[in-house]
């Protein structure tokens, strides 16, 4: 496994040692040892999937605030998305700046995102399986997130360069609120 650094501060793409031949490949999709020799100590208690139909569909950004904050694995078993994620710990170097990274089944990268952040993805192809693992449970008390748009964040979602002419989201994304009127307490 390889750790790459992202500008956010704690937040990692890992790319798997894959090995491959004629019948296909293998690889350890998680493996906590090597990621202890690396600095990172994470419990993960649960796994969530969702699956996309359409090219466009965008979720988040999300997080769960106070004791029941996540760190998240995110990967993707098929297809692709621009996953993102934004640094909301008020005393971080990085508070209110955001990546995206291009996670797919063929790149096979994941992306580690510690507590403190919210998260959210993009479809760039149909049939996406998304799948995330979390080192604590879901509390629907704690479930919080942002307005993609807010200009405090200043999000730039790349949908002409990915051929999107429009997102797909749910009623309660469309809905979340600006950073200062969230639930973000990090």
């Amino acid at each position: 496994m390889k750790k790459i650094a992202t500008e956010l501060k704690d937040c990692y793409i890992l790319e798997p040692t894959i090995y491959e031949d004629n019948r296909g490949y293998f690889y350890e999709v998680y493996n906590q040892q090597k990621l202890e020799v690396e600095g990172l100590s994470y419990q993960f208690v649960q796994a969530n999937r969702s699956y996309n139909i359409e090219k466009g569909v965008f979720r988040g950004l999300h997080f769960q605030a106070g004791e029941f904050s996540q760190a998240k694995l995110v990967d993707v078993l098929a297809g692709a998305v621009l996953d993102i994620a934004v640094d909301l710990r008020k005393n971080s170097k990085t508070y209110k700046k955001w990546i995206a990274v291009e996670l797919s089944s063929e790149n096979k990268r994941q992306l580690l995102i510690p507590r403190g952040f919210a998260h959210g993805y993009l479809t760039l192809t149909e049939n996406v399986l998304f799948e995330y693992q979390v080192d604590n449970y879901y509390n629907s008390q704690s479930d919080g997130g942002i307005y993609y748009k807010d200009s405090e964040i200043g999000l730039e979602l790349p949908l002409e360069e990915y051929g999107i002419t429009e997102l797909i989201m749910s009623e309660k994304d469309q809905n979340q609120p600006l950073l200062k009127e969230s639930k973000a307490d990090f």
